[in-house]
């Protein structure tokens, strides 16, 4: 098989894989605020980052596993492999039960935390009430998509992703707008959603007879511990776009007040199906980037990287073109009052101007927790809200308010994508041995 067919076959379903999870993300924001109006949408995007925690979870853990599992497999140690297969199973259960526990017991204040208050507090609270009691789904699906993918089951993987969000779209009709259920049925369509893609990923795994082999005693949290050491960058890398979302809303809320969240509630939900996209990109040519450090193919590796990263750049940019040529009618589609929609379409540009700096610190990342750098991952994946951070403390100050905000979110993404290059071009130093 050609290099390029080789990476298309990996790369494409998981580019639309993720389109469609895209489309899921903001399918509840869609149905809500159609159905219940700003503050819901509101609510649902402040609720957000605790649904997001368990998946990015699910997917830290999944990819953490994942990752070593093929890398072991690319050098021809099949029990190894099986073994980390293993000991992430354990892992995405204990982390589905200390979880679901948090959640009943903290989630409430978390959202006041965030920014929220008054109506958008209540609303919130019984979304993510509900998303609490089906965390187990929701992390085991994440979770083993990414096994499925390292497997070679990219068509299964894409098609688990696929009958979740289907189920998602269908079930939010039902519960949200026929029923009506509000934010209790449009939290229980997304667990039912994410229960689908487990099952179907669940019958993928059972087909292709992978059997994981469960290690005991000290091997075994050593293992557990190498999984979660390199699943660090995996987590950060799908959760760090919802630091963004909890830090932006903090700061809209306090320099721009509730209608400030508001308009920032599109915008996210936009923001967070291109970054879905750019995932699908990152996470389709990790298993060839592993599998190919695994067999000391570095150059093959390299090669990867480059092709992954020019489909990032070309993905994004088509986004930003055509949101920028739509940035009028883009917030009414989530059911925003016209006062909503004309202010979030004066601000969207200046969002539209970090995808290109995305593109390119997602797949270095990618490529990096893939090849086993796991230190300079880290500093990429949680160095973008410290750099937010900083921003936040001083662009609404210096702005004269809000604004500030918005621009520092595209600024601490360049200053990330900066970081990325920097890493690059130390690439000539030698990479650190595979365990």
């Amino acid at each position: 098989m050609s290099f390029y067919r080789e990476f298309a076959r990996y790369v494409a379903p998981s580019v639309l894989a993720f389109a469609l999870s895209g489309v899921y993300a903001i399918t509840d924001g869609f149905f809500v605020g159609n159905a219940l109006g700003d503050e819901a949408l509101a609510a649902i995007n402040v609720a957000y980052p605790l649904t997001a925690f368990l998946q990015s979870v699910g997917t830290g853990v999944g990819l953490g596993g994942a990752i070593s599992y093929a890398i072991r497999r690319g050098g021809g140690d099949e029990e190894g492999s099986r073994r980390y297969f293993g000991v992430s199973v354990v892992l995405l259960l204990l982390s589905s039960a200390l979880l679901t526990g948090l959640y009943l017991w903290k989630a409430l204040p978390l959202l006041g935390l965030f920014g929220a208050e008054g109506a958008i507090l209540d609303l919130g609270w019984e979304y993510i009430r509900c998303i609490a009691l089906g965390a187990l789904f929701q992390i085991l699906a994440t979770g083993l998509v990414p096994f499925l993918r390292n497997m070679g089951g990219t068509v299964a993987a894409m098609a688990s992703m696929i009958t979740g969000f289907v189920t998602n779209v269908v079930l939010d009709y039902l519960f949200v707008w026929v029923l009506p259920w509000g934010m209790t049925g449009a939290a229980a369509a997304t667990v039912i959603g994410q229960a689908m893609t487990f099952l179907v990923c669940l019958g993928a795994l059972v087909r292709r007879r992978a059997r994981p082999a469960f290690p005991r005693g000290p091997e075994a949290l050593r293992m557990m511990g190498r999984v979660l050491l390199v699943g660090l960058s995996p987590f950060g890398l799908t959760f760090s776009p919802n630091i963004t979302l909890i830090l932006v809303n903090k700061s809209a809320a306090v320099f721009g007040g509730a209608f400030a969240v508001m308009v920032y509630a599109p915008i996210s939900y936009l923001s967070s199906v291109i970054l879905l996209l750019l995932q699908g990109v990152s996470d389709g040519c990790q298993p060839l980037l592993s599998l190919s450090y695994g067999r000391g193919e570095k150059e093959k590796a390299r090669r990867v990287r480059e092709l992954a990263h020019l489909c990032a750049l070309v993905l994004g940019g088509m986004c930003m073109v055509l949101l920028y040529l739509l940035r009028g009618q883009t917030a009414l589609l989530f059911g925003a009052s016209p006062a909503v929609a004309e202010e979030a379409a004066r601000v969207l540009p200046i969002f539209l101007s970090g995808y290109l700096f995305l593109a390119l610190s997602r797949v270095t990342t990618a490529y990096l927790y893939a090849t086993n750098q796991n230190r300079r991952a880290y500093a990429l994946i949680y160095g973008e809200p410290l750099f937010l951070a900083v921003l936040l403390l001083i662009l609404p100050a210096a702005l004269g308010g809000v604004l500030g905000t918005w621009w520092a979110v595209p600024l601490s993404q360049m200053a990330t994508a900066l970081l990325s290059l920097w890493f690059l071009r130390r690439e000539r130093r030698p990479v650190p041995a595979a365990e």
